[in-house]
């Protein structure tokens, strides 16, 4: 069974994280030199300050956890022997000791104004990635064992990073086209007409990972032989679940590409923008919730026996 306030901090972990690498790409390949010095889209040095502090916090307290539910006690009578133990010899371990280092280090260099925000970007992005690839040692990945676990790693870690570039884009559009509160706001809208475009191609190459990384490692966690246990067990309900989200966002993503990114370039002409910033709005929380529960479904599938791992009646 499921460890709730584990499952919690998985999904605040993959939150945190695919929001931090996905802004910072973001930041990269959408938006020009002016447009990122400016701050047009978003301050990006504030929400990589608090991205990057609430990765760290919820790292730490992942690693309590998994030391508590080790040691059989509650976060707060951990002991230290347990804890050395955990970061020392154990492969989840030393990924959160990874990811917390390189978490703290993507948190100070937010907090010097010395770096570009192109070059921050990039430094915050590389971080980020590894902090997020990290969490692979925390499922199923990091318990196969092998050559096969060595593929299942891999996917995994293209399949979370696919993911954080189209949630991350997600994520940018929401903050770009929350209510005016400056004087940016025409800026702003321009800037996101444009960068549409360039989601746009992005997504579609994050998609295409996301499908073939999603099939590997469903090969490794289900198994042709264990199809019907989709339909039997927890962990393949859910996964049925999780596909049927992604195919919803897939829609809603066709609907801002092809009808409310063309409305947004008409109104943009006209000088009149409500409608189509509204629907864009509306498709984009829609979006961003049904990735939030698709990132519920991870954190709760990772703590589930897959049907790979199941005996056979």
């Amino acid at each position: 069974m499921a460890d709730p306030l584990l499952v919690a901090i998985r999904l605040a972990l993959f939150a945190i994280l695919m929001a931090t690498v996905g802004l910072a790409a973001f930041n990269l390949y959408a938006l020009n030199r002016i447009e990122r010095e400016r701050d047009v889209a978003f301050d990006a040095r504030i929400l990589f300050r608090v991205l990057t502090l609430l990765g760290t916090i919820a790292s730490v307290i992942g690693m309590l956890m998994v030391a508590a539910a080790m040691d059989g006690v509650s976060i707060v009578s951990v002991r230290a022997e347990m804890l050395w133990m955990l970061m020392s010899e154990t492969e989840i371990g030393t990924a959160g000791v990874v990811r917390i280092g390189v978490l703290i280090i993507a948190l100070l260099l937010c907090l010097t104004d010395k770096l570009t925000l192109t070059a921050l970007s990039a430094g915050i992005g590389l971080l980020a990635s590894i902090a997020l690839a990290s969490l692979v040692w925390t499922g199923h990945a990091g318990a196969t064992e092998g050559t096969l676990g060595a593929l299942h790693r891999v996917s995994d870690i293209v399949h979370m990073i696919a993911a954080a570039l189209w949630l991350g884009g997600i994520a940018a559009f929401a903050v770009m086209l929350r209510a005016p509160a400056d004087g940016l706001w025409g800026d702003r809208l321009k800037t996101a007409h444009r960068s549409l475009e360039h989601f746009a191609k992005v997504g579609t190459v994050s998609v295409a990972l996301i499908i073939v990384t999603g099939l590997i490692n469903s090969f490794i966690l289900v198994g042709p032989e264990r199809l019907a246990l989709l339909f039997t067990t927890t962990y393949g309900q859910l996964l049925l679940g999780k596909v049927g989200l992604v195919g919803i966002m897939l829609a809603l993503a066709a609907q801002n590409r092809w009808r409310l990114t063309p409305q947004l370039g008409i109104g943009l002409e006209m000088g009149d923008t409500v409608d189509a910033v509204t629907a864009l709005r509306k498709s984009m929380a829609m979006e961003g919730a049904a990735a939030l529960l698709i990132l519920g479904l991870v954190a709760w599938l990772g703590q589930l026996e897959p049907p790979a791992g199941m005996t056979m009646p």
